[in-house]
C-alpha cells in the first residue's frame, strides 16, 4: 500500500488522459494522437519532426500484406529540446490501444469500432495503459521545460507507435531515430502495472521483461475415416504429443537457474466428429531472457516437432518461426540504480520497490539492441485503487490484468505519480 496521501493530477492531465482513453487508435495507424502529442511538444518549444518509420512501415506492409490499407504509415514523433551542455536523455511513450472491447462502464469509455494495420475490423481500447504512458510523457515534458533551470543538456521525447505488436520501435531506429536526431545516453520509459497500487513505482535491475517468439507447426498426416484409423496418419494424435514433449524443453532443457516459458496457445484441427482430417495447426508462446535459451528453445521445437512426426511415420511439419520477435528488455543495473535512487527521494522510499521480472514482452529493449548499445530503464507505475488492491490482497479476488475489457486504472493518483517519478529521474540522469 502507498505510504503517505496520494497525489493528484493537474486537472488538464486529467482531461487528457480521458481524451486519449476514449479515442484510442489501432497500431500503425495513430495518426491523431500522434498528431495530439506532437502540438503538444510544439507548444511547448520543442523541434518535432513526425512520421517517423512511415516508410518502413509501409515498405512492410506491402511486403507482408500485399498492400497499404487505408490510414495505415508509421506515425512516430520526436521532439528535440536543447538547453546547453549536458546529457541527452530520451524519454519514450507508447501511443497504440488494442483490440479490445472496453466493458469498464466509464464515462468516458471507448466506443470505437476499427480496422488494424491487417485489416481485422474490431473494437478497440486502452487496455494496456498507454494512454495513461502518453499522459504522464506530456506531464513530465511541461514539468522539464518549466524547471528547465533545474538541469541542462539536450531532452529528446518520443512518442512510439505500434508497441503492442512488437514493430514500432523497430520502424523508428529503421528510418534513423539515432543518426538523424540527437543520440541518447540514456533512455527511460515506464508502463503501468496492474499489479500495484497507484501511489507506487516498482523496478527490476537487470532482466526486466522477456524474449517473446512466436511459432506456429503445421502437423501433417492422412486423414480418413475415425472408424478406420489403421489407414490414416492421425495428424490430431502426432500434434498431442508434440504438445507434451514440448514440456520438456523448459522441464529437462533449460537450466533450473534460468527462466523459460513455452505454451501452446491454440491447436486446429479437423471439423467433425468421425473424420480425421490432412492436418493439426500449434500456434505456440515462447519467453526467455538469455539470447543462448531462446535460441534453445526454438530448436528444439523444430527437433520435437520433426522427431514426433518422424515416430509416427508422418510426413515433415512445417515449422514457422515468426522473425518479427520482442527481444529481452535488460534494464541497465548502474543506470537504474540511479534513477530508481531519484524516484525514492521523490515518493519516499517505502513507494518505490524492487520486483522479479516478468514474462512479458516490451519493445522498449528495441532501442538497448543497436550498435551503440545505449543503457535503459523501464520501471512499473502502480495503477490499481489502493483500497481495491488492498481488499484483492484479502478476499484473493483477482485484478483485472493488463490487456483485460475490464483494466481501468486509478488515473489521477497514478498519473500524479508517474510524472513526479519521470520527472526526477530524468532530472537526475542530466547531472552526469
Amino acid at each position: 500500500m502507498p505510504e503517505g496521501p496520494l497525489r493528484v493530477a493537474d486537472a488538464d492531465l486529467v482531461a487528457l488522459y480521458k481524451q486519449l482513453h476514449a479515442a484510442p487508435e489501432l497500431s500503425f495507424k495513430e495518426s491523431a494522437t500522434s498528431a495530439l502529442l506532437a502540438a503538444e511538444l510544439k507548444s511547448l518549444g520543442f523541434s518535432v519532426t513526425e512520421g517517423i518509420g512511415d516508410a518502413w512501415v509501409k515498405e512492410k506492409s506491402m511486403r507482408d500484406y500485399g498492400e497499404v490499407r487505408p490510414g495505415v504509415g508509421g506515425y512516430g514523433v520526436v521532439g528535440v529540446f536543447e538547453n546547453g551542455d549536458g546529457p541527452v536523455v530520451l524519454v519514450r511513450a507508447d501511443m497504440d490501444a488494442l483490440p479490445v472491447p472496453e466493458n469498464t462502464n466509464l464515462p468516458f469509455a471507448s466506443k470505437v469500432v476499427a480496422e488494424t494495420w491487417t485489416g481485422v475490423e474490431s473494437p478497440v481500447m486502452h487496455a494496456c495503459g498507454h494512454d495513461v504512458h502518453m499522459t504522464v510523457w506530456v506531464g513530465t515534458a511541461r514539468r522539464l521545460i518549466a524547471e528547465k533551470d533545474k538541469w541542462k543538456g539536450t531532452l529528446v521525447m518520443i512518442a512510439q507507435p505500434a508497441e503492442e505488436i512488437g514493430l514500432g520501435a523497430q520502424a523508428m531506429l529503421a528510418e534513423g531515430l539515432y543518426s538523424k536526431f540527437p543520440q541518447p545516453d540514456y533512455n527511460i520509459a515506464l508502463h503501468v502495472s496492474a499489479g500495484a497500487p497507484a501511489g507506487t513505482v516498482s523496478y527490476s535491475s537487470g532482466f526486466a521483461l522477456a524474449n517473446v517468439d512466436s511459432v506456429d507447426i503445421k502437423v501433417k498426416g492422412v486423414g480418413g475415416h475415425g472408424a478406420y484409423p489403421q489407414t490414416t496418419v492421425d495428424p490430431i494424435l502426432i500434434a498431442s504429443h508434440i504438445v507434451v514433449a514440448l514440456q520438456s524443453l523448459v522441464s529437462r532443457n533449460t537450466n533450473p537457474l534460468d527462466s523459460a516459458v513455452v505454451t501452446v496457445g491454440s491447436i486446429k484441427a479437423g471439423a467433425k466428429h468421425n473424420i480425421i482430417p490432412d492436418e493439426a495447426e500449434l500456434l505456440i508462446t515462447v519467453r526467455s531472457y538469455e539470447d543462448k535459451t531462446r535460441q534453445m528453445l526454438l530448436d528444439g521445437i523444430k527437433r520435437i516437432a520433426e522427431g514426433q512426426a518422424a515416430a509416427f511415420g508422418a510426413p515433415p511439419p512445417e515449422v514457422t518461426i515468426e522473425s518479427d520477435y520482442t527481444p529481452a528488455t535488460y534494464n541497465d543495473p548502474d543506470l537504474t540504480a540511479r534513477a530508481m535512487k531519484a524516484v525514492s527521494k521523490e515518493l519516499g522510499d517505502a513507494n518505490v520497490r524492487a520486483v522479479p521480472p516478468v514474462m512479458g514482452g516490451e519493445d522498449f529493449s528495441q532501442f538497448a539492441r543497436t550498435e551503440e548499445k545505449i543503457p535503459g530503464v523501464i520501471f512499473w507505475l502502480g495503477v490499481v485503487e489502493p483500497e481495491r488492491y488492498a481488499a484483492s490482497q484479502t478476499d484473493g479476488m483477482p485484478l483485472p490484468s493488463l490487456h483485460s475489457p475490464l483494466f481501468a486504472p486509478d488515473y489521477d493518483p497514478a498519473i500524479a505519480t508517474g510524472v513526479d517519478a519521470m520527472t526526477s529521474a530524468v532530472v537526475e540522469l542530466f547531472k552526469d
